[in-house]
């Protein structure tokens, strides 16, 4: 076993000055709680050592925070391994080293006579094609060495992986072993070998073979220890060559070492036939020649480099988070580790750095430099004989050299898993550099899987199809070089493929690295195509993924031919404005939601013409939860459309009223506060006129009643828009004064509208609706002094003071806050075409869930802005099913006990500002909401949360958990189109889309039967259940009885109501009459209640 790394794997020396110091500090021994120190005053103000002053400086420079210093020290704690688990892991190995020592022999063969294995155990490589010439004996191992994280130090937990590297003695192997896999399937004996003879010792809990990173030509054997210690560590056993075995110029990524005729299973070469470079093939037989030399090279670089350690186990942290470091083609801890080497050796990086330091250097590094265009080399003294970086980026997408100069460590990445770690790199630099976000959460703490992390995600079913993808993109080569691993071969012309196919939509196209299970030791080896579904995702760039045309090169260009080749029958000639006849493709799509699926239909046309891929191998996830927001009974779109009509709608009213002639004073704003125009209504208004017939008519009235034998209307939506009126003496400075002032407004504006605009209204004392272009606005007229009268108080001693009251926190709420709010968000929707529709979406799930009356529509807009304002580690959602899974993700994760949410609409808050909210939140938390949200206009009293959810709404699971279920009439549900499950047969419900008639009768308004029945529930039962309903189309009324009002009550006259009598242990008490109860939820709601159905096997009185 090799000792040599030991000192390196060694943590932080204690500071110089600080062995003396921290003698007094230290408690006792036996002592559970932590003692507060006792200092001499001439230790209280002694002069910090150089140690502390560096540390000092090196927080204030470097770390936002001294809590981010905290922060990093304490995850390198929890992921870096104990003392003690080493020195089990020592023993561990040690015996393993004894065992391996005393494998017997085996007698020569021919490689392909594999009788010689007992029937227990089975070759771990797949033998396509069989036949291969050369012989195989075995032999005990030469030499055993650990190598890799362990002795440096750097690997971290969960998966602790201790690499041995078995040597394979040098008579075991012929001249030609370097061709056609000879090598390779030498290897696979000899470990095929080994798991037989220590399968029959009891030191191993398990014994499985795995593909290294996934490479089907690198089989090793895992050994983990027995019982509870099993999950402790995996031992990964390498079989590699014995140094110098062969002539390393042999595997130049120029060299040819797999012949196309034993591969296809020819008799005899073809006359003149050129053979093909195999640069995978030569650098994954290099590989296991350079193993110790790459363990010297990290083990000097670690030397007297504690800071080293810290960096790397960082750097690990933050590739898992981003499901970066397994499979195959990963960025592997090893590659990580040769990166901050080769840092060190360009003095990017110095040894007197911190681990957060060399994180950054790192990042820095991927962020700005594209190893694909230009490669970098450890080899330090430049060799006239060695391949040059050219040759490497002929033959691979990506490269890093090792110091041997002929390794490519980066040989099996594609450029585009490169360009996602170097986006992300980019991305993390962004947020380490924002003084607004918790770096360290975001950072080291999130996951960013797949699903999450792209706007859009397809993966391929079937991996097989990757065999005829080969075929057709003339793949012979790729496969020979990659050992006939298909999934391999075509990976990187896919990616490309797409790629170019959505150049200029995309910001980044990634697909997950394929994966393959370790699996036991007598089963046969998996194939290619056990790595599953391959996922791809596409990251937009938003104002551009949604165009229909795909604009080429003018006609008479030689490119042109190209972009025909590459579009294939979709491309045409079309003329353009500008006169230019030019090739073009133009999907189709018609609603905005379809056009968002247009690069759907780019990656099924590329696949389909380049790789033949059919459809029904292609899961595309893009838009799979919008059909619950689909508008109307054809639903064609999601709404967008019919959304922007609203907003165009109520402009023009406000031109209207701005303009208006012969009021006394002048309007001075005019806001809507209605979600519809901010774009985030679920369902958006419908132009809609009422079809007189389905109605009863109040004649002298001009006034329309819904009708008892005909279906409920359907509901119409008043869109309340605030008219401020100009400040003036002449207003009363009394608050019912003011009041039929505004009466009086209201009555005039509705009185004006109709004179000068010829728009139907109906004037109320609070507001004025008026009806246009089908749809109903709520005028309601605010004096801006009117929240302050309100506010006044007259003390006993005569003395005015201002407090806040209900009536003006509401009035406030309704004409300050609320069209701030709305105009805010309407503004984000303008940055982000999304916005709306992720809004929609997660309203519509929470009045699924059945609580949409315990959280406001606005604290769920604000829930949604505050994706969209602050995303990292994500970038803004460019779809709403990205938005929407952030959404639940953000429910079931956020810490709401112990932090606020701080949404920074139109950047109103600074630096200082969140420091301040997060401070005083911590200090006054038991006084505050439950969901605390703060915003530049409301810091301090999150005002959208102050009465709901309550702390046990913010979650409730689904119908089996209540307790009585009341079942509705559909006929009587006005918004029953509206439901997840869309009716199979919808009512007529007394309205036509509507024509821009003008003499026309009022429709009924903001009528929604089961919303007053629900109301009547509450005022007459509240205090013995909960009533949850979903209000877009529910059926079901549900209802939870409260726990405390089942508990007997002593007789009391006044609390009799809901009760009745009952004797228990000769006590007279009162307890809730359940069947009269039940029987009031009917009486109430005849005709509209269809049955009411008690589950109680639930409950008991």
């Amino acid at each position: 076993m090799a000792g040599s790394a030991e000192a390196a794997a060694q943590g932080r020396e204690p500071p110089a000055g600080g062995a003396a110091r921290s003698g007094k500090r230290a408690a006792p021994a036996g002592a559970e709680t932590l003692q507060p120190a006792k200092l001499s005053r001439a230790e209280l103000y002694k002069p910090p050592t150089s140690e502390e002053l560096s540390q000092l400086k090196e927080t204030e420079d470097l770390f936002h925070s001294s809590l981010l210093r905290l922060q990093i020290e304490e995850l390198l704690k929890e992921v870096t391994l104990k003392e003690t688990k080493k020195k089990k892991i020592d023993a561990f190995l040690h015996e393993i080293n004894s065992l391996l020592s005393a494998v017997p022999e085996t007698p020569e063969t021919e490689l392909t006579d594999q009788a010689w294995l007992p029937r227990g155990v089975k070759v771990p490589f797949l033998q396509v094609p069989f036949s291969v010439k050369g012989k195989f004996r075995f032999l005990p191992p030469a030499e055993l060495r650990v190598v890799g994280s362990y002795l440096l130090g750097t690997c971290i937990k969960p998966e602790i992986n201790v690499d041995l590297a078995v040597t394979m003695p040098r008579e075991i192997f012929q001249d030609k072993d370097n061709l056609n896999q000879r090598y390779h399937r030498k290897r696979a004996l000899y470990l095929a070998h080994i798991a037989h003879h220590l399968s029959k010792e009891k030191l191993f809990g398990s014994m499985k073979f795995a593909y290294m990173n996934s490479n089907h030509l690198k089989p090793i054997l895992l050994l983990r220890p027995q019982g509870k210690d099993e999950k402790m560590v995996t031992v990964r056993l390498h079989a590699c060559p014995a140094p110098d075995l062969f002539k390393p110029s042999r595997f130049y990524p120029s060299k040819n070492n797999v012949r196309t005729a034993w591969f296809m299973e020819q008799s005899a070469p073809k006359e003149g036939a050129t053979e093909s470079p195999t640069p995978h093939y030569n650098n994954s037989i290099l590989c296991d020649t350079v193993l110790l030399s790459h363990l010297h090279l990290l083990c000097s670089a670690a030397a007297d480099f504690p800071g080293m350690k810290d960096g790397v186990a960082l750097l690990k942290v933050w590739l898992n988070q981003r499901q970066l470091s397994k499979g195959l083609g990963c960025f592997s801890g090893f590659l990580v580790s040769m990166l901050v080497a080769y840092l060190l050796m360009k003095r990017k990086i110095v040894k007197m750095m911190s681990g957060y330091q060399v994180l950054r250097s790192t990042l820095q590094f991927l962020a700005t430099t594209d190893l694909s265009v230009t490669g970098i080399s450890l080899v330090k003294d430049v060799d006239a004989s060695l391949p040059v970086l050219d040759d490497f980026h002929q033959a691979f997408e990506v490269v890093f050299v090792d110091p041997s100069g002929m390794v490519n460590l980066c040989a099996d990445m594609t450029a585009s898993k490169y360009h996602q770690v170097q986006f992300e790199a980019k991305r993390s630099m962004e947020i380490l550099d924002d003084r607004m976000v918790d770096g360290f959460q975001v950072l080291l703490m999130t996951a960013k899987p797949m699903l999450r992390t792209f706007d859009h995600v397809f993966h391929l079913k079937h991996v097989s199809k990757l065999q005829g993808a080969c075929k057709k993109m003339q793949l012979l080569n790729e496969l020979m070089d990659r050992g006939g691993n298909y999934v391999a071969a075509a990976l990187p012309f896919l990616v490309s493929l797409l790629v170019r196919g959505l150049a200029g939509r995309a910001l980044l196209v990634a697909h997950s690295l394929p994966q393959i299970p370790e699996w036991s030791i007598d089963a046969e080896p998996p194939k290619h195509k056990d790595v599953g579904p391959l996922l791809f995702g596409i990251l937009f760039v938003p104002e551009c993924a949604a165009s229909v045309l795909e604009k080429g090169p003018q006609a008479d260009h030689p490119e042109a031919l190209d972009f025909r080749t590459f579009w294939g029958e979709k491309s045409e000639l079309r003329r353009f404005q500008d006169g230019s006849i030019c090739e073009a493709v133009v999907w189709e799509a018609d609603s905005i939601c379809q056009k968002r699926l247009i690069p759907e239909q780019i990656v099924r046309h590329l696949l389909k013409l380049h790789a033949d891929i059919p459809e029904s191998s292609i899961c595309y996830v893009g838009a799979l939860l919008e059909s619950v927001i689909r508008t109307g009974k054809e639903a064609f779109g999601t709404g967008e459309e019919a959304m922007v009509s609203v907003i165009c709608s109520y402009d023009d009213l406000s031109r209207k009223l701005w303009n208006l002639k012969g009021l006394p004073l002048t309007v001075t704003a005019v806001q809507g506060v209605h979600p519809a125009l901010r774009y985030t209504d679920v369902f958006p208004p419908i132009p809609m006129k009422p079809i007189y017939s389905f109605h009863t008519q109040i004649k002298t009235k001009h006034l329309l009643l819904p009708s008892e034998e005909k279906p409920c209307p359907a509901f119409i939506a008043p869109l309340k828009i605030i008219c401020h009126m100009e400040g003036s003496g002449q207003w009363p400075q009394d608050k019912e004064a003011i009041k039929r002032i505004k009466a009086a407004f209201h009555l005039q504006l509705a009185e004006l509208l109709q004179q000068q605009h010829q728009l139907v209204c109906r004037p109320a004392v609070t507001h004025t609706d008026v009806y246009k272009d089908g749809y109903v606005f709520r005028l309601q007229v605010a004096y801006h002094r009117e929240p302050l009268i309100l506010k006044e108080v007259v003390t006993p001693e005569g003395m005015l003071k201002y407090q806040d009251t209900e009536e003006s926190r509401q009035l406030e709420l309704e004409t300050l806050h609320l069209p701030y709010l709305t105009s805010s968000l309407h503004g984000l929707q303008q940055q982000h075409p999304v916005f709306g529709s992720t809004c929609r979406l997660a309203k519509r799930w929470i009045s699924a869930q059945l609580l949409s009356d315990n959280i406001s529509e606005e604290c769920m807009d604000l829930l949604v802005a505050f994706l969209f304002l602050h995303p990292a580690p994500f970038t803004a959602p460019s779809s709403p099913q990205v938005g929407f899974l952030r959404f639940l993700d953000l429910l079931a994760t956020f810490d709401w006990k112990n932090n606020p949410l701080i949404v920074n609409l139109n950047s109103g808050l600074t630096d200082a500002d969140y420091t301040e909210i997060k401070n005083k939140f911590v200090a006054a938390r038991s006084r505050l909401p439950v969901m605390f949200i703060a915003t530049p206009k409301d810091q301090w009293s999150s005002m959208w949360t102050q009465e709901r959810p309550s702390a046990q709404m913010v979650f409730r699971p689904p119908l089996d958990f209540y307790d009585v279920l009341i079942h509705l009439n559909p006929n009587q549900i006005p918004r029953h189109l509206e439901g997840v499950d869309r009716p199979l047969k919808s009512f007529s419900r007394g309205v036509v889309k509507n024509s821009s008639s003008v003499k026309i009768l009022f429709p009924v308004v903001d009528y929604d039967p089961v919303q007053c029945y629900l109301q009547e529930l509450r005022d007459a039962f509240s205090d013995l259940a909960l009533f949850f309903y979903d209000k877009h189309g529910g059926e079901v009324i549900a209802v939870l009885w409260k726990p405390l009002s089942f508990q007997p009550q002593p007789f009391k006259v006044s609390s009799m109501k809901g009760r009745m009598m009952t004797t228990r242990n000769n006590d007279l008490v009162c307890v809730p009459n359940v069947e009269a109860i039940l029987e009031d939820f009917e009486v109430l709601g005849e005709g509209l209640v269809k049955s009411v159905e008690a589950r109680t096997e639930k409950w008991t009185i």
